[in-house]
């Protein structure tokens, strides 16, 4: 017998070798009907996988991450059989789950798939489902996996075979196919009963562009056919905000071949909507102690040796730049930490000059591959709302508690209500990928998990997904259609001021060691500002909207009117457009309604008389007749209750207990 011990920390004793699925039955059918994964100890395991020893489990739904990993992921090797079933030597990359769906990047030898092919793989997708064939998973040696890939001829398998160690190696049967593969699945093909491919693309095998460019078939799938739709649904929502799209309507962003690809070239409306952003943040940041510095675009490649971050991404950053003088070598920097670190040794600290918080709005680059760019969310130059803290180690909690505020105060103005919170550890089976001693880690890793619980966050902890230099707490925020995006990151580094000796001089008069918290709460302002165009569909709040009125003049008798409404706002400080077109007043509004302006102002005749204008919000409508002190006043107002968090100690204050 073995014990099984359950998330409300309840024990039950059953049979060595019973599965999650037997488990799961022996509490209720309806909850075995629900689960589609099970963890244990820390594990996630094919519901159908016996487990041999004694364990703590847990049942994954579909509203958890690894249920729903279960199923997408069975959904792509349900399509992969279908693909080996339609072209016969077919070869397979990589087919895993993804945030929202799966794919499979596939070889058809030689024949092209198209989007015009996907009908026929879901039908056949769909007679392969209906068989209920099971998931069947086999450990093999790595010799017998070689020896099966050789003879089926699939030379991508076999590469990937060469990076596995012996021991480790599963393979997944159900119907004819078989992959490599380290699972889980769900029980059987039954289980997806709703699906769709989305659209074909290619892939480099790997992700390097010297490898041959694969055939990449998006998918997604769901238990019901109800759920599927509501899916579809949100994508085409989706079609309709992409801030591609509509950047463009609204004339914020452009790209040039000339500039170069990923390179974003700011219009004057998308510089007004950003610099409302950093002005925000500059706020904010004022309140908790934080000063402006700014750097340079570049810095000599020893600067990035010495950081690490040559060695960490070298392979992403743009190749070095060559002076006259030999041997000089400088780097577009790819962060903006080791300038900041130089700023710190400036000049010498004394325990009592601890927290040094330094913030900056810094350009950073990286050269991301053609194919992987898009729009704003990935591009070549990025610019970060970056700062760092320097502290001492006592004051290491408190100063990333501060930091979670300020993260709130964000959210909170911005109207970001669903988000979830993830610390991000190290993985300690493969230590290479960082940088810096156990202890340090320890120490850092020890700082976030309890200022995580101090601060009452229900915070998923995630191995593996830890900076090079440190442990991280991150935000994930979903936004009006349920997409999760990372947007605030909070990292704790013990490694870069060893790395860069930084010091200062204790109570004791002896030098110690700062620490150094790495924060960016809006992450980059071109992904920030995709994200914000999505969330909102380009309808910004009046705070931030690059135009937050328009002078409508019914006829040309009223434009002086007209002209005068539009300098007595815009000296209130309000942002605006004067509408003079020989245009009747319908057309005027409907054509700035698109424009997605917050509040149109309609004058005539009677208006010009009695000094007043006619409202209309933003997808409201008409708000009735107002003067024009009455509606800079109305306006003001608004804008101070979105922001009032920033202008208001009190606010601030209460906002700090409530967090």
């Amino acid at each position: 017998m073995i014990k099984i011990k359950f998330p409300d920390n309840s024990i039950r004793e059953y049979s060595t070798g019973i599965t999650g699925l037997e488990i799961a039955k022996s509490i209720s059918h309806s909850l075995a009907k629900e689960v589609y994964s099970v963890t244990v100890n820390g594990e996630v395991y094919d519901l159908t996988r016996p487990i041999e020893h004694d364990a703590s489990i847990k049942f994954n739904k579909w509203e958890d991450e690894e249920g729903q990993h279960a199923f997408w992921h069975s959904s792509a090797h349900l399509m992969a059989e279908a693909l080996e079933e339609l072209y016969p030597g077919v070869k397979f990359g990589i087919g895993p789950a993804i945030e929202n769906g799966f794919y499979y990047d596939i070889d058809p030898g030689g024949r092209s798939i198209s989007e015009s092919d996907l009908p026929a793989i879901e039908k056949k997708m769909k007679e392969l489902a209906q068989q209920k064939n099971p998931y069947t998973r086999k450990n093999v040696s790595k010799n017998e996996a070689l020896e099966y890939y050789s003879q089926k001829g699939d030379h991508y398998k076999l590469e990937l075979l060469q990076d596995l160690d012996e021991g480790t190696i599963t393979l997944y049967t159900h119907g004819s196919f078989t992959d490599l593969c380290r699972g889980p699945h769900v029980p059987h093909t039954g289980y997806i009963k709703a699906f769709k491919l989305l659209n074909v693309a290619g892939a480099y095998w790997r992700g390097d562009e010297k490898n041959k460019q694969l055939t990449r078939i998006y998918g997604v799938s769901f238990p019901k056919q109800s759920m599927l739709e509501e899916h579809l649904h949100m994508l085409e929502q989706a079609k309709e905000r992409d801030h591609r799209k509509i950047g463009k309507e609204l004339e914020l962003f452009t790209f040039s071949q000339m500039v170069g690809s990923g390179l974003t070239l700011w219009l004057p409306k998308g510089a007004r909507l950003r610099e409302s952003l950093e002005d925000f943040l500059k706020k904010v940041q004022r309140d908790y102690g934080y000063e402006q510095v700014i750097t340079p675009h570049i810095g000599q490649k020893e600067l990035y040796v010495l950081s690490g971050h040559y060695e960490k991404y070298g392979e992403s950053s743009f190749r070095p730049i060559s002076t006259p003088a030999e041997g000089e070598e400088f780097l577009l920097k790819p962060m903006n930490c080791p300038h900041h670190c130089e700023i710190y040794k400036f000049k010498p600290h004394s325990y009592k000059d601890l927290p040094v918080r330094m913030a900056e709005f810094g350009t950073v680059y990286r050269y991301e591959q053609s194919g992987e760019l898009h729009g704003l969310t990935r591009v070549r130059g990025f610019t970060q709302d970056d700062a760092h803290i320097f502290c001492r180690p006592d004051q290491l909690k408190e100063e990333f508690i501060k930091v979670i505020d300020i993260i709130f105060t964000i959210f909170r103005a911005l109207d970001f209500k669903d988000f979830l919170v993830q610390i991000s550890l190290r993985d300690k089976n493969d230590g290479d990928k960082y940088i810096g001693s156990d202890e340090n880690w320890e120490k850092a890793e020890k700082a976030i998990l309890e200022a995580t619980r101090e601060k009452g966050l229900d915070a998923r902890i995630v191995y593996g997904e830890a900076a090079f230099y440190g442990p991280k707490l991150d935000f994930m925020v979903k936004d009006a259609l349920g997409r999760k995006w990372q947007l605030g990151t909070i990292q704790v580094d013990y490694n870069l001021p060893e790395r860069f000796d930084l010091e200062y001089t204790g109570a004791d008069n002896q030098k110690h060691r700062p620490v150094m918290i790495h924060r960016a709460p809006f992450g980059s302002m071109e992904r920030f500002v995709a994200i914000l165009i999505e969330h909102t569909a380009g309808k910004f709040p009046l705070w931030l909207a690059p135009e937050q009125f328009v002078i409508l003049p019914i006829s040309e008798k009223v434009n002086k009117y007209a002209e005068k409404v539009f300098n007595f706002l815009k000296n209130d400080d309000l942002r605006g457009l004067l509408d003079l077109r020989s245009e009747k007043i319908g057309k005027k509004i409907r054509d700035n309604e698109l424009k997605r302006i917050p509040y149109l102002l309609v004058v005539g005749e009677k208006e010009a008389d009695n000094n007043t204008v006619s409202v209309r919000k933003q997808g409201e409508g008409d708000k009735g007749s107002m003067n024009l002190e009455e509606f800079a006043n109305f306006a003001r107002m608004e804008i101070e209750k979105a922001i009032s968090i920033v202008n208001n100690p009190v606010a601030i204050k209460e906002r700090r207990k409530e967090t």
